[in-house]
C-alpha cells in the first residue's frame, strides 16, 4: 500500500504526523531517551549568563548571572545564596578537597575565590585580559582560567589563590577538560584546535586540528575511553582520541552550541544549543557514537550543567525582544530569566 499512497494521502499523513511531533514538543513528552523538560524555575534579575555548574556532591548549582553568581538548591530548586560582585561572570570550578570556589570575572579581568561552606569572598587574583572558562584540575591543584582577550590561560595555586605561571594559546581559548593524570585539554575557537596543555608544567604538549569541526566551544570528555567531545558551527560535533589528537567521529548536534557534557553512568554525550534544543548522543564505543535524541528546551538556552547524581540538566534561558536595526539580540524581557530543568 505504501507504494501507492496518492499525494493527497501523502499530504494528509504530513499533516498529521506533523501535528503529533508539535503536540508531542509542547507537551514535553519524552522523547527516544527518556529525557524532556520538567521543569522551569524562573530566577530573579535580568542580567545576561554564561557558564553553569552542577557541585553534585554538595547538591548545588552556581549560574553565572551578570554581576553575581546565584547559587541553587540541586534537588528543591530553592536559591540558598548568592556570590556578589562578579563582574562579567563566565565561569565557576569547584575544589572540594580545598573547600574552595572560583569564578572567572570576565569584565573585571580577576578570580574570585569564595569559601564553599559560606559562600563568602575569600579575596581575588589578577588574571590577563577577559578571563571566560574556568576549570580545576585535582592533579596539579591548580586552578585554570582561559582569558579570550589574552589568548592566554593563567594557572592559579588553588590552595593559596597566587599565581603559578601564563601559558600562551596563540588565540582565543573555549571550554577546557581535566583528565584528572595531569593533563588539560581546551578548545582554540578561533584555529579550530584542540591544545593539550601539562597541568604541573604549565606548558603545551599538542595542537591538533579538529576539522572539519569550526569554532569550537563546549567541551566534554569520557576519561575511561579516554575521548574529549568538542561542540561545533556547522552542527557537527568532534570526537578526538585524547592520546593521539585523532578525530574518530563527528555526530550531529544541534544549531549555535556552547556547552558540553557527558554522563559516565549512561554514556550519554549532551550538546546545549541556542535554537532551543538539546541533542542527547550515546557512546556506543570509544569510536562509534548514535544520535538518540534531540530535545526541545527553550530558545537561547545555549549552556548547561549536568548533575552527574540525578543525571537533570539544568540551562538558564531568557526571553527576548526582536533585536532594532543594527542589533545582534535584542533586549531581555524583565522577568524571564529562567533555569529549564531536563530529566527523565
Amino acid at each position: 500500500m505504501r507504494k501507492h499512497l496518492t499525494l493527497l494521502g501523502l499530504a494528509a499523513l504530513s499533516a498529521v504526523l506533523f501535528c503529533a511531533a508539535v503536540f508531542s514538543h509542547a507537551a514535553g513528552r519524552p522523547g527516544a531517551s527518556g529525557y524532556h523538560v520538567i521543569k522551569t524555575v524562573p530566577v530573579p534579575g535580568d542580567e545576561g549568563w554564561d557558564y553553569v555548574y552542577v557541585d553534585s556532591d554538595a547538591r548545588r548549582v552556581y549560574i553565572s548571572h551578570g554581576s553575581h553568581v546565584v547559587v541553587m538548591n540541586a534537588d528543591t530548586y530553592a536559591i540558598e545564596g548568592d556570590i556578589p560582585d562578579t563582574q562579567g561572570v563566565h565561569g565557576i570550578a569547584v575544589a572540594s578537597d580545598l573547600g574552595r570556589g572560583f569564578v572567572s570575572d570576565g569584565r573585571a579581568n580577576t578570580v574570585t575565590i569564595f569559601d564553599l561552606k559560606t559562600l563568602k569572598t575569600i579575596g581575588t587574583v589578577k588574571t590577563d585580559a577577559n578571563p571566560d572558562a574556568i576549570i580545576y584540575d585535582p592533579a596539579s591543584k591548580h586552578v585554570f582560567t582561559f582569558n579570550g582577550r589574552g589568548k592566554n590561560s593563567t594557572a592559579i595555586n588553588g590552595a593559596d589563590g597566587s599565581v603559578a605561571g601564563t601559558i600562551p594559546l596563540g588565540g582565543k581559548p573555549e571550554f577546557a577538560v581535566a583528565d584528572g593524570k595531569g593533563s588539560v585539554y581546551v578548545n582554540g575557537e578561533d584555529t579550530s584546535e584542540l591544545i593539550h596543555l601539562d597541568s604541573q608544567g604549565l606548558k603545551e604538549l599538542h595542537r591538533w586540528p579538529l576539522a572539519p569541526c569550526k569554532s569550537p566551544s563546549g567541551l566534554a570528555g569520557d576519561l575511561k575511553s579516554r575521548r574529549l567531545m568538542a561542540v561545533c558551527d556547522d552542527k557537527v560535533s568532534s570526537i578526538v582520541d585524547a592520546g593521539s589528537g585523532k578525530v574518530v567521529a563527528n555526530p550531529a548536534i544541534c544549531e549555535g552550541p556552547d556547552a558540553a557534557a557527558f554522563d559516565p553512568s549512561s554514556n550519554y554525550f549532551f550538546a546545549s544549543c541556542g535554537d532551543g534544543n538539546l541533542t542527547v548522543i550515546h557512546e556506543d564505543s570509544p569510536d562509534t557514537y548514535t544520535v538518540v535524541d534531540t530535545v526541545p528546551t527553550k530558545r537561547s538556552a545555549r549552556t548547561m550543567g549536568l548533575d552527574l547524581k540525578t543525571h537533570k540538566i539544568f540551562l538558564p534561558s531568557a526571553e527576548f525582544e526582536p533585536p532594532a536595526p543594527g542589533e545582534r539580540r535584542g533586549k531581555m524581557k524583565p522577568g524571564s530569566f529562567a533555569i529549564v530543568v531536563v530529566g527523565k
